[in-house]
């Protein structure tokens, strides 16, 4: 029998969560390790070039970094996988994407903010949780200087995806309409779109799980006031079917490429919650790419191969300011739903563009910095220049 598959990082950590669901749901054995392993940090880090996870190591020691690069590695392999988590159809394909897009990088908000603003409920776990995971079987008073450490860049990285005093209200209100909308459609359906789940799924759980479905305060939350989303988490991160409140149950997506209202009410969501930020991102890039003409293609254009952001950019959310960080990787999530889309036949196209138009995301299918996002030697560097081409 072949060695499993390698999964590093630690528990608390959220792009851990959609790797690991994914591995589960598709029965595939793994062992998970600690970012703090001994092989971790004198092999994998030196080798994806940064403390970064999760990373995937193969039986044949390849390593794959990257929620959305580890999914796609299984999805490619000759005999696919147990349940695909790409759609065979247009629509439903576009829709996976955008949620894998927002619930990686659209629900950051909530998760920093319940996780690090809520220490009467959450310190203990945390003080717990973050040395677990970086350093196992360190000694007290190490594993106090570590989270200290942690904790303490994590605080500082919340107020860079936008949360502030004056924010924090907006966070929960926003949240709360979230978790309404989704345990709406959830009354009818265990996953995005339909019986069983795909990217849109992973991305979401990617939050839902690790801080708000996990950590004290929002865990408890969703169990008082969201009762079907809790049981959607835990639904993801089990390989059986546990949906036995929809009764008989098949594995098929939504037929005919159909998209039901409390759908199309979260698409909306998305396009109030996150598309001004998104805008704001994208030509916050472009600005900077023009600033930046000699850019070596297939580098960052950083002093530092390993940072992810480029700058901070502003926009209005809620009412309110909002200034966050600017993170290529997002570019390279909408890109995959962009290109999703111009893979499509024309009148896929015309459907797809008529139910973004529909739900306020029109403009999320034209986005697009001058150079694309690439990843190379696990890290997100600039392709070359569009407008020549």
């Amino acid at each position: 029998m072949s060695q499993p598959y390698q999964l590093y990082g630690m528990p608390a950590s959220l792009y851990m969560a959609k790797a690991r669901s994914y591995l589960r749901k598709q029965h595939i054995p793994f062992v998970e390790r600690s970012a703090g392993d001994p092989h971790y940090g004198a092999m994998i880090a030196p080798a994806v070039g940064r403390m970064i996870m999760p990373v995937l190591e193969t039986p044949e020691g390849a390593l794959v970094q990257d929620g959305a690069d580890i999914i796609q590695y299984f999805e490619s392999l000759d005999g696919g996988v147990r349940l695909p988590a790409t759609p065979d159809t247009a629509v439903h394909r576009a829709i996976a994407h955008l949620f894998e897009l927002f619930g990686g990088e659209g629900l950051l908000r909530p998760a920093m903010h319940y996780r690090w603003n809520f220490d009467e409920y959450n310190l203990a776990f945390l003080q717990n949780e973050f040395p677990a995971g970086l350093l196992p079987g360190a000694d007290a008073e190490t594993q106090a200087q570590i989270f200290d450490y942690a904790s303490s860049r994590m605080r500082k990285a919340a107020s860079g995806f936008g949360v502030t005093e004056e924010s924090m209200p907006l966070i929960e209100s926003s949240y709360a309409e979230f978790l309404a909308l989704f345990s709406e459609h959830l009354k009818t359906s265990p996953y995005l779109l339909g019986g069983r789940p795909t990217l849109g799924d992973y991305g979401l759980i990617a939050p839902l799980f690790a801080h708000l479905g996990r950590d004290p305060y929002p865990g408890m939350m969703m169990r008082r006031e969201a009762p079907a989303v809790f049981r959607w988490v835990e639904r993801m991160n089990v390989p059986e079917q546990i949906a036995v409140e929809y009764g008989t149950l098949s594995e098929a997506l939504f037929a005919d490429d159909s998209v039901p209202q409390t759908l199309k009410q979260l698409m909306a969501y998305v396009a109030a919650e996150y598309l001004p930020e998104l805008e704001a991102h994208v030509a916050f890039a472009n600005d900077w790419l023009d600033a930046h003409e000699g850019i070596e293609t297939g580098t960052n254009g950083l002093a530092d191969a390993a940072t992810r952001f480029i700058g901070k950019a502003e926009f209005q959310w809620r009412g309110i300011p909002l200034k966050t960080m600017v993170m290529p990787y997002r570019f390279y999530l909408l890109q995959q739903l962009q290109d999703s889309v111009a893979e499509a036949s024309e009148a896929e196209q015309d459907v797809i563009g008529r139910l973004f138009a529909e739900t306020g995301l029109a403009a999320m299918l034209n986005l697009r910095t001058h150079r694309r996002v690439e990843r190379a030697n696990h890290m997100e560097v600039w392709g070359p220049d569009l407008r020549g081409s």
